[in-house]
């Protein structure tokens, strides 16, 4: 059962991201606060549910929360600034959107810079543990997850609406076979370390 807050008597915003572990495609990362009464059976980590069970939590947070948003960093801001720096840089654009602002934000994971002097809790496997980061990794993912199906309709040969930019056999191999597109990480290893890719 996940848990409704870390301290009830505050405005507390969960945050997540997802893309982190993909060779393209920006990194998503969203905020949410919660009402602190928040029920739903099947609110959870996002990787524990499957793609129909995210998108139909999506309209359900939007609608209940008391304030949601998301932040994107593109490929070009990841290589220059690295994907820790990038996923953070991501969650402070979503928590800038918010229109309720927080006393205390919940952060997934173990690592993250300070914003605006707003006290953080950093929580690894958060998204499994408080609803409000469970609810931001839904929003992070199924926004993600939309834009790089649209952008598999301009670059087909990647799979990118199966696999999401995550490097599975067929996304290197389009990679070796096309090499990289505009929307490759390019600071990342897209082949592994004994192939290169030539142009």
């Amino acid at each position: 059962m996940l848990k409704k807050y870390f301290d009830k008597n505050l405005i507390e915003a969960g945050c997540d991201e997802a893309g982190r572990g993909c060779l393209a495609g920006p990194v998503f990362a969203a905020a949410v606060i919660l009402p602190k009464n928040f029920k739903n059976k099947i609110l959870n980590d996002s990787k524990q549910l499957n793609e129909e069970q995210r998108f139909q939590l999506r309209p359900v947070i939007e609608q209940e929360a008391l304030a949601w948003a998301v932040g994107i960093v593109d490929n070009q801001e990841i290589d220059k600034i690295n994907i820790l720096n990038a996923s953070i840089l991501g969650m402070h654009r979503a928590i800038d959107k918010l229109k309720l602002k927080p006393e205390l934000l919940l952060i997934d994971g173990n690592r993250f810079t300070l914003y605006k002097n707003l006290d953080h809790v950093c929580v690894v496997k958060g998204d499994a543990e408080y609803m409000s980061i469970a609810a931001a990794s839904i929003l992070a993912k199924t926004y993600r997850d939309d834009f790089m199906r649209k952008a598999a309709q301009k670059f087909p040969e990647y799979s990118w609406e199966n696999n999401m930019g995550y490097p599975t056999k067929k996304h290197r191999d389009a990679i070796r076979k096309h090499g990289p597109t505009e929307l490759h990480r390019m600071t990342f290893q897209l082949l592994p370390a004994q192939l290169t890719i030539e142009f």
